[in-house]
């Protein structure tokens, strides 16, 4: 009905109209007003009416339509709850879960490849290796020992854009925390002790005491001692007291020789 007669006034309603959104009202033409975010709001309804300039009568019944706003990649990927702490057994095998890292991506996971994600580590490569589509850290060698190194800070990327150049990218960091397992024995801290005690020393007397040490942790560091070999049972007896053995005596009186030979062996308790 429009004969381009200037008789034809296009009215714009909705969502939106006015503020984002024009209409010329001569030709129809709408316009946006401002730069939209999808994030923000992905889709607009409006209706539009066309009527009569001097009576404002319509023309003909409204039009409603929708002006979705198509994704462009402009939202790196985030990591919401890192930094991370992970706890690993020292000497795990080769592939041995250590946590999931999760990022997101604000941009449309249903257009182009905006949000599609793939995860890669920065530091820690030689040690750790990450999934490149799950984000599952997992270990990367299988003699990573506490006692030379107990702590690894890692550093993952996720990129979106499938990792295409020209993604967006994030970055968080793993701390890696080795726990003991028990993988050292014992050793003293001498390889010979000499005491001597009198033969008049009466039961219960201490006749000297001995050390060792574990590069374990916790029970896997604690140690029993015991006699092996010697004069034990009546004569000696050893009494640990966390690294360090006391050996008394137990006979009322020595004969001489007023001294005494034996070995001793130290060995820590598992579980």
């Amino acid at each position: 009905m429009d004969r381009n007669d200037g008789r034809t006034k296009y009215v714009l309603r909705g969502e939106g109209a006015g503020s984002v959104f024009v209409i010329d009202e001569k030709t129809g033409n709408i316009h946006v007003t401002k730069p939209l975010d999808r994030e923000e709001k992905d889709e607009y309804r409006l209706i539009a009416t066309a009527t009569d300039r001097q009576t404002d009568r319509a023309l003909e019944p409204s039009s409603q339509f929708i002006i979705r706003v198509q994704d462009i990649n402009d939202n790196p990927p985030l990591f919401d709850e890192g930094p991370y702490s992970a706890t690993v057994p020292e000497m795990a095998n080769i592939g041995t879960s250590i946590i999931q890292v999760t990022a997101t991506d604000a941009d449309d996971p249903t257009y182009g490849n905006s949000a599609k994600l793939v995860y890669t580590l920065v530091q820690g490569q030689q040690y750790f290796s990450v999934d490149p589509q799950t984000g599952i850290l997992r270990t990367a060698v299988p003699d990573m020992d506490r006692e030379a190194q107990d702590t690894y800070l890692v550093v993952l990327q996720a990129k979106d854009m499938g990792g295409h150049l020209g993604g967006l990218s994030g970055t968080t960091t793993v701390t890696v925390k080795l726990s003991d397992v028990n993988d050292n024995p014992p050793r003293f801290t001498q390889s010979m002790w000499s005491f001597s005690v009198s033969e008049l020393a009466v039961a219960g007397a201490e006749i000297g005491r001995i050390s060792a040490t574990d590069a374990d942790l916790g029970e896997n560091a604690r140690m029993e001692f015991t006699i092996l070999d010697g004069e034990s049972g009546d004569t000696f007896n050893i009494t640990g007291i966390n690294h360090e053995a006391v050996i008394v005596l137990n006979k009322v009186r020595l004969q001489s020789p007023t001294s005494g030979s034996g070995a001793c062996a130290g060995t820590d308790r598992i579980g």
